[in-house]
């Protein structure tokens, strides 16, 4: 993810990475992801090949799951952090990264400019604290009509959150005004994850610091005890029955349009 350099994360990736796989709210929102990108849609009436851009590509687990469902799409992710380009390269060896401070006023590679005909920009802007300035250089790399899918998280902040850097979560309302902020076109802005992803995060927070200990005890930054990873695994099965549309949900997601 993409940062202020005041926070670590090519240490976030190097002790992060392994739990993110594994986190059944991170795997959520790649299913919701991939049912808003059109991808499908996009290739059988365009007739070409979808370009995707993973906005703070992270350790590479958003692209990874792109190349399983979109096998033939060129794949390309935007990182911050040293650590997470060198993993993300080694998971999807055949997509392409970029190590880029986004909040910088740096161009991107004169190949990759307009390049994107889609974008995922997935629990980043929640870490920075100029969010609207990310999305605004972000866009460099955006064809004209391009298709972006965003998610932030909603509802209470955790200790493990702020441990990891979130600034502050958002709204329905406000996530619209952001991306209308950074100049795109704002097709719809929704909550999701209602009732189980909620009762996940409610969980989460109802856990506290002791999060944050759990998983710096465990030398795979996995969770620590075997009861825990039954409870993550059940939180899994039962993200099957969330409602992906509703006010009422704690993951917020959006689409929007590079305007053309």
């Amino acid at each position: 993810m993409l940062t202020p350099h005041s926070d670590d994360w090519d240490r976030h990736w190097r002790e992060y990475s392994a739990s993110a796989e594994e986190n059944p709210a991170q795997l959520y929102r790649q299913r919701l992801i991939a049912s808003h990108l059109g991808l499908d849609v996009a290739a059988h009436h365009l007739g070409a090949t979808p370009q995707v851009l993973d906005i703070g590509s992270g350790s590479g687990d958003m692209v990874q799951q792109l190349r399983r469902r979109f096998p033939t799409s060129r794949l390309l992710g935007v990182e911050l952090s040293e650590s997470g380009v060198e993993l993300a390269r080694r998971k999807v060896p055949d997509a392409a990264f970029v190590q880029q401070d986004l909040l910088s006023d740096a161009a991107p590679p004169v190949a990759f400019r307009g390049w994107a005909t889609h974008a995922v920009c997935s629990e980043v802007l929640e870490h920075v604290d100029e969010p609207a300035k990310l999305l605004w250089n972000a866009r460099a790399y955006l064809r004209p009509g391009c298709r972006m899918v965003v998610t932030v998280p909603g509802g209470p902040r955790s200790a493990f959150d702020r441990h990891i850097g979130h600034r502050r979560h958002y709204g329905i309302d406000d996530l619209g005004g952001l991306l209308a902020q950074a100049g795109l076109e704002v097709e719809t802005v929704t909550g999701a994850g209602f009732p189980f992803f909620n009762l996940y995060r409610l969980v989460v927070v109802a856990r506290g610091r002791r999060l944050v200990d759990d998983v710096a005890a465990s030398p795979d930054g996995q969770p620590a005890t075997g009861a825990a990873r039954l409870v993550m695994r059940a939180f899994g099965l039962s993200f099957r029955l969330n409602l992906d549309s509703s006010r009422l949900g704690y993951q917020i997601v959006a689409v929007a349009r590079e305007p053309s």
